[in-house]
């Protein structure tokens, strides 16, 4: 793995910021993965321990008011972009205090106060909700960017094809950021399409394309940045970014899955060796890094006794917030 070395020339304010984000969302899911065998967490969890890159460097590039969608594994854009950390751990929890009231779990996060507007259990299914949300703010008259956060198996979904390609035809403020870890649950890359070009496919449509390597935190958040600012002075219309990534435990769950065969441990020490959030933290000062992991500890240790001493929901909750007229 080969990043950029102008990633030693950033504003070491960024940098800071960057392994701030990427290492509070490293040790909420550690923590999650030590306590979720205890039967407390209610809802299954996907975790992105390995691959939190993609979503800090995204968030880092946009506005409080910019909006973005995710997928089930969500819990790194969901803090990324501001989302309140007691009422996720809450949600997850399945109390009241939640962030969806303890009905939601891991899979359906959303904290609308920070532009997080959703994700949901089935691939693919927000990239077109993120399209018209773009299409309303376009209509609408306002320069907000809309992201939508998928995995390479969203790919060969046709509500990619067809929102990216509607994005394009109509200029529309979107942000599409592939998180490619190389697998759809255990199917790899290459026994699911026989040429990967992400890149191409979205050029094909209109859109500008952009690949980052090695999960380069950096890099991403200086693409998405030029991205935002492209697409909100008319430059442009849509831009798809591609990151590599891995995550490191299994699809759904938190211990690892090596025993299953269709990877190997091999392959994943090759991306923990060159570990982004310890890459990041390598380029600050040993007190800052020391005062940011201090400060996310005691954070974290906060939340979790927020969770724990929350209430359940009340039994008149299961008939509230099912429909909407």
């Amino acid at each position: 793995m080969n990043h950029a070395s102008a990633a030693t020339a950033v504003d070491p304010a960024l940098l800071e910021r960057l392994f701030r984000s990427m290492l509070r969302i490293r040790r909420v899911e550690e923590r999650i993965a030590a306590i979720y065998p205890s039967d407390k967490i209610k809802s299954p969890v996907h975790l992105s321990i390995g691959q939190e890159a993609p979503a800090v460097g995204l968030c880092e590039s946009l506005r409080s008011t910019d909006v973005v969608f995710g997928t089930y594994r969500g819990h790194a854009l969901y803090l990324a972009k501001g989302g309140d950390l007691n009422a996720m751990v809450a949600e997850l929890y399945g109390k009241a205090t939640g962030c969806g009231k303890g009905k939601a779990g891991s899979m359906h996060l959303a904290w609308r106060g920070a532009g997080m507007m959703g994700t949901s259990a089935v691939v693919a299914t927000t990239i077109p909700q993120a399209v018209g949300y773009a299409f309303a703010e376009k209509a609408r008259g306002r320069d907000t960017i809309v992201a939508a956060c998928f995995g390479d198996g969203a790919m060969e979904e046709g509500a990619f094809h067809e929102s990216i390609n509607f994005a394009a035809l109509m200029r529309l403020p979107v942000i599409f950021l592939c998180e490619n870890n190389f697998y759809a649950i255990h199917s790899p890359l290459s026994k699911r399409v026989l040429r990967p070009n992400y890149c191409e496919r979205a050029e094909s449509y209109g859109a500008i394309a952009v690949k980052i390597p090695d999960s380069d935190v950096v890099q991403t958040c200086l693409k998405a940045g030029a991205a935002a600012q492209a697409i909100r002075s008319g430059e442009s219309g849509p831009w798809f970014l591609e990151v590599e990534t891995y995550r490191w435990r299994e699809h759904v769950g938190p211990a690892e899955d090596w025993q299953l065969g269709y990877r190997s441990r091999e392959e994943a020490l090759r991306w923990i060796a060159n570990d982004e959030l310890l890459r990041i933290g390598a380029m600050l000062q040993p007190g800052a890094r020391e005062r940011i992991e201090r400060e996310a500890l005691a954070e974290i240790d906060a939340a979790f006794r927020f969770a724990e001493e929350s209430p359940f929901p009340a039994a008149e909750e299961l008939h509230t917030n099912v429909f909407a007229a």
